[in-house]
């Protein structure tokens, strides 16, 4: 019996129950709006054609350093076993995951996506990844999606997990949807399927795939429609997991999109524009001089060099003079510095923080941008638990569709490296092993901070034994350090230490 989930029919309703919260909600709107602002086409559908129109973007200079900030710490995702009684075998599966993870996290390069998945949700509210197993590739997939892109069954829960069903959507190509499904597929017009000049493109289809959790296996299932035909019938991944992590800036009461960095912020960037913009159209009337004549003398005034004028009556007579207009008011650009200041002072992008400020005095400077880092702890916080929620759709996807497969790890847990260990993913994932993901201020200088200790206990013969340092050095400071530490264990003890 057909499953009354995967009629197109059905799933279509469901599409545009969910367009039509977002419209309620004005998120369409305001995504366009704020992407706009970002990038600087801030005075859109405005016709003034004789009105200058300045743009002073200190939108995006803060949105940029609330995303260099998160992203300057490096996230590292480590598993560690069930219980805390671990035994070697757990120990050892706990190795082999952390291997696959860091060489996945490196392939898909997911520094990268963390940045545009931060800009997108400091400016469009909402970040998402999307998760997916590459059988053309066997590898883990990440895609970031826009959040005006992902539907939730139910718009009034956040968590991804707890939902009914998850909708995507995604504007294709009908000719490459209809190669890849064997048969005809038709373009459609979809008001907000797309962005730009997608919507209207009838040469592109509108795809939905459907995700859900089947109540019987517990599994998520998934299907792939357009509006009138079923290009993947119903489908169990095998997976347990939602494969979507999303990321809100600010959490919205009874809403899974949250708010901008920037939303709240717009008007107050329209009134520096337009103070702006008068303040230069008033400099231009107003700035130069004006040429006042007396007509019963002279029928006209010409300001061609050396060109001679016929006057009536005496030429010694003023006939003319120039006026100049009072000069605009100084608190004009007072009004737009201190909106400016205060603007960025309330989004915590203030000039220490931003590096705009002559360092006199170093230790101060690094006292108030410390400081002024504080206002982004939530967030921090926020992109901390995202991280692990994708981890464990990573693990879940590898648990699903991994098997067998060869891998490389360090199995002796001094350096030593197993090459090609056949390993099967679905029994080592079977114990469910828990996930920590650690954090580090700044790794980097952590790193060096290790390094200096390790040099300065060797350097005292607290440390005696070469082997012993170099295992705990890390590893990018020195190439090959594995077969430098086999052949230093090669050697005769009184040598190697």
């Amino acid at each position: 019996m057909k499953h009354t989930r995967i009629d197109p029919e059905a799933v279509w309703k469901e599409y545009a129950s969910g367009k039509a919260y977002n419209a309620r909600i004005g998120l369409y709107d305001r995504v366009r709006q704020n992407e706009d602002f970002y990038l600087g086409r801030q005075w859109e559908g405005l016709e003034a054609p004789d009105l200058e129109q300045p743009v002073l973007n200190f939108l995006k200079r803060a949105v940029n350093y609330f995303v260099s900030m998160l992203v300057s710490d490096d996230v590292s995702a480590v598993v560690v076993p069930r219980g805390e009684t671990a035994s070697a075998a757990d120990e050892a599966a706990a190795e082999v995951l952390n291997a696959e993870l860091a060489r996945v996290l490196e392939r898909v390069r997911v520094q990268s996506l963390h940045r545009d998945l931060l800009r997108n949700v400091a400016v469009d509210g909402d970040g998402v990844f999307y998760l997916h197993f590459s059988p053309a590739t066997g590898e883990i997939e990440v895609e970031n999606l826009d959040n005006t892109k992902v539907l939730f069954g139910n718009p009034y829960q956040r968590e991804v997990q707890k939902q009914p069903y998850i909708l995507l959507v995604k504007r294709e190509l009908a000719e490459n949807v209809s190669r890849r499904c064997g048969f005809e597929v038709a373009g459609d017009s979809d008001p907000d399927g797309g962005a730009g000049g997608e919507n209207a493109d009838t040469r592109l289809v509108t795809v939905l795939t459907r995700l859900w959790r089947d109540e019987r296996t517990g599994t998520i299932h998934m299907t792939q429609v357009t509006r009138d035909a079923v290009l993947r019938p119903e489908t169990d991944t095998g997976c347990r997991l939602y494969p979507i992590a999303w990321m809100c800036w600010e959490n919205v009461k009874s809403s899974y999109h949250g708010q901008a960095a920037i939303s709240g912020l717009i008007p107050n960037q329209i009134a520096v524009n337009r103070l702006m913009a008068l303040a230069i159209h008033n400099e231009k009337m107003t700035a130069f001089p004006k040429i006042l004549y007396n007509a019963e003398k002279i029928d006209s005034w010409s300001n061609r060099v050396g060109e001679a004028i016929a006057v009536n009556g005496t030429p010694g007579d003023a006939v003319a003079t120039s006026f100049r207009a009072a000069d605009m008011s100084g608190q004009v650009t007072l009004i737009i510095k201190n909106l400016i200041d205060w603007t960025k002072e309330l989004m915590g992008a203030s000039d220490a923080a931003l590096g705009s400020v002559r360092p006199d005095n170093t230790s101060a400077i690094i006292a108030v941008q410390k400081a002024a880092s504080q206002p982004l702890e939530l967030q921090k916080l926020s992109f901390f638990r995202f991280v692990e929620e994708y981890v464990h759709i990573m693990l879940d996807l590898m648990h699903a569709y991994y098997g067998i497969r060869r891998v490389r790890f360090s199995a002796d847990g001094e350096g030593g490296r197993a090459a090609g260990l056949a390993v099967d993913f679905a029994q080592l994932l079977a114990a469910a092993p828990e996930i920590r993901v650690d954090v580090g201020s700044s790794p980097y200088w952590n790193e060096l901070t290790q390094v200096q200790t390790l040099d300065n206990l060797f350097t005292k013969g607290i440390i005696r034994d070469a082997v012993t340092y170099l295992e705990q050095l890390p590893d990018k400071y020195v190439r090959n350090k594995n077969k430098l530490i086999e052949k230093l264990k090669a050697l005769p003890e009184t040598t190697a230490v």
